[in-house]
């Protein structure tokens, strides 16, 4: 009498297909990953007045100020303007990251 069930004989279809699913996905992501990484992301604040380019890896990779924005008198401003800018441009950054893995199919996986 043979026996029901089991795993004889290796890895069920179903699992084996998982598997697979799960090492495309993976690579997926990973390509993606890079993808994003390549990219730059540029924000600006104050008009114009400063520019900030952020990569993928959220590092800041550029810092474009106009003449009008650097007073010496305010200095206070020119740092807000600043980080209005690198925060912007991460906000895009997490944006783009978030769209790029949101449009992935993730093959029924529920995360």
């Amino acid at each position: 009498m043979a026996k029901r069930g089991g795993f004889q004989g290796g890895m069920p279809g179903n699992m084996n297909n998982l598997m697979k699913q799960a090492q495309r996905m993976q690579r997926q992501m990973e390509e993606k990953q890079q993808e994003l990484e390549e990219k730059e992301f540029t924000a600006t604040a104050g008009g114009g007045a400063v520019e900030v380019t952020v990569t993928g890896k959220k590092t800041v990779s550029k810092v474009k100020l106009d003449k009008d924005a650097v007073d010496p008198d305010d200095v206070e401003m020119l740092e807000d303007l600043i980080m209005a800018a690198v925060n912007e441009a991460i906000a895009k950054a997490d944006e783009a990251s978030a769209a790029m893995m949101g449009g992935m199919n993730l093959g029924g996986f529920p995360f």
